[in-house]
């Protein structure tokens, strides 16, 4: 599915051309009401909307799951609306995504999140706007959702949004604190996306695109933003989700889960935890512990590229390149810091952060030994 893609400053105005084209009868508007305020979007929202009938849904989880998605879908249904539209970060895109597809099916919603039931009904055509940097989530065709502490991830073609707009505009008054979480969330999905097991050229050259704008301004956009550094990060956290869309994110998602469900630890922190790891991991790929069937040549050929693309000679080099880069951003990396220091809080992330299907998208088997040891270094 092909989709219209808005982008650069001011772009959120051209949500009445897209509101014309489509002449929905009524509107579903998922965003944060501290966000509107946040970003002054309240009396532009209204003249954007001006003709349309809109409900707002406001009850967002940080971690979306299935108490605010019924709650939505209940919403939705009362409403009658035929076309959704969020505004906000990942969590926001995650939960009008997943409200756009659930409220189409029928029974219990929850069945479809842990694929026990087959999706059969196509989701309503969603609009996402992004107010980060960081998930690319309207450019991809999952959903984050949690049912208790554990994540499933909701997963279906017509869940891609029909259109992204991408008006940098709305990043700017982005805390250095979520510009740097967001930023290396962007990061490791181009990462992860280069050397997933379904990488093709598509999603590498995404990649790629995206790493390079990354390193030149993410330092820049956290200590002392600029318009040019929030576009071109906007710009790369867009390329980073069409990248994840048609590779899949691998290890350092999967463990990044318990992070957050367990320990608050926010999304795109808690993946680069072990990111720099993971690059001096993967790059010892063996013929026998290699999960792409390209082989184990093909991996380390591409972990090199990944190492280029860094600016590092070899994995060591990468490996520190990133932890600098998260010293740098305000990033803290060592966990016992962020209240997981006990053998429990260790063995509470391997139990909960094998991911099989993550696990599977890594070109490195990872085993719970693997793990472990991992999880040790960064202790």
């Amino acid at each position: 599915m092909s989709q219209g893609e808005l982008f650069g400053i001011g772009s959120l105005e051209k949500l009445k051309d897209i509101l014309q084209e489509n002449a929905p009868r009524r509107i579903f508007f998922v965003t944060q009401k501290e966000l509107l305020k946040v970003l002054n979007l309240e009396e532009q929202l209204r003249e954007l909307l001006k003709g349309y009938t809109a409900f707002f849904f406001f009850d967002v989880k940080i971690n979306p799951d299935m108490v605010s998605l019924m709650s939505g879908m209940q919403s939705l249904h009362e409403y009658g609306a035929d076309l959704v539209i969020a505004l906000g970060g990942g969590s926001v895109m995650d939960t009008a995504k997943a409200i756009a597809l659930l409220s189409q099916q029928k029974g219990n919603a929850e069945e479809y999140v842990t694929q026990a039931k087959p999706i059969g009904h196509l989701a309503l055509p969603v609009i996402a706007i992004p107010t980060t940097s960081g998930t690319g989530a309207e450019a991809t065709h999952f959903a984050v959702v949690y049912i208790g502490k554990t994540k499933y991830s909701l997963a279906h073609e017509s869940m891609l949004p029909s259109y992204a707009i991408i008006d940098p505009a709305l990043t700017f008054s982005l805390p250095a604190s979520i510009t740097a979480a967001t930023g290396m969330d962007a990061l490791a999905q181009c990462i992860e996306a280069y050397w997933s097991v379904n990488s093709n050229e598509e999603s590498k050259q995404y990649a790629e695109e995206a790493i390079s704008l990354i390193l030149e301004n993410l330092l820049l956009v956290v200590k002392s933003p600029t318009p040019e550094s929030r576009s071109a990060m906007s710009k790369a956290a867009h390329l980073s989700g069409k990248a994840i869309n048609i590779a899949q994110t691998t290890a350092c998602h999967a463990i990044s889960y318990p992070f957050t469900s367990y320990y608050g630890i926010p999304h795109g922190h808690a993946v680069g935890l072990t990111l720099p790891s993971m690059i001096e991991y993967n790059a010892q790929v063996t013929k026998e512990d290699c999960q792409d069937q390209r082989g184990a040549e093909y991996v380390k050929n591409g972990m090199q590229k990944v190492i280029t693309l860094l600016g590092a000679k070899d994995a060591t080099e990468a490996k520190e390149k990133i932890e600098q880069l998260m010293d740098e951003i305000g990033l803290e990396r060592k966990l016992s810091r962020l209240g997981i220091a006990t053998d429990e809080d260790i063995n509470l992330i391997i139990v909960n952060g094998f991911n099989p299907q993550r696990m599977k998208n890594n070109p490195r088997q990872v085993t719970r030994e693997a793990l472990k040891s991992l999880l040790e270094q960064i202790r």
